[in-house]
């Protein structure tokens, strides 16, 4: 689907110099000479390089519409992760760099979102929120909890992260994916 330089928003994925772009930031620039423009920041989808570009409104790009499935994943391998279709039971294997750094948080029947091109997996998803429990957590130190501060705890996937003074070893969080950070306690 053709769309106007202008029109381009965060998130959008384009076609440009034979690659596929996610639209990162976009800016609106309206200079007092000459033509408006967008000054719009994209990431390769298949290497994460990034490039800036200027698209005027005259310009026209295309814009890709990526296929979303759901799997449920089933191990890892090494870097390479197995899922499978909720509906065929068809078993795909992508690398671990589709998800990115939020992969450590992966739990044995998490679903997995895959978005693909022409039948290539480009990138994946995995829930914004994940509880795990605490195995491990510093003891607080006297004076410590007047301000708030956090101590370092360890996820019981391995994963160290900075929590609340008042969570104790064996209390079951909700970890945010995205940032790896403490949520909240978690209410099962």
């Amino acid at each position: 689907m053709k769309i106007n330089g202008n029109e381009i928003r965060p998130g959008n994925i384009i076609e440009h110099n034979g690659g596929l772009w996610r639209a990162v930031k976009t800016n609106a620039v309206k200079p007092g000479k000459g033509g408006a423009f967008n000054q719009v920041e994209l990431k390769n989808l298949r290497d994460n390089t990034k490039l800036n570009e200027r698209f005027r409104a005259s310009e026209t790009v295309e814009r890709v519409r990526l296929d979303q499935k759901d799997y449920t994943f089933l191990f890892a391998e090494g870097d390479m992760l197995t899922l499978m279709d909720s509906e065929t039971f068809d078993q795909i294997t992508v690398n671990s760099e589709l998800i990115g750094e939020p992969a450590v948080f992966l739990q044995d029947g998490m679903v997995v979102t895959v978005e693909s091109f022409e039948e290539e997996p480009i990138s994946a998803t995995i829930p914004e929120h994940v509880t795990f429990q605490i195995v491990e957590a510093d003891a607080v130190v006297k004076g410590q909890t007047q301000s708030s501060s956090y101590k370092p705890a360890v996820l019981e996937n391995g994963v160290r992260i900075l929590v609340p003074p008042h969570i104790e070893s064996g209390t079951r969080i909700v970890v945010n994916t995205a940032e790896s950070t403490y949520l909240e306690r978690a209410k099962d």
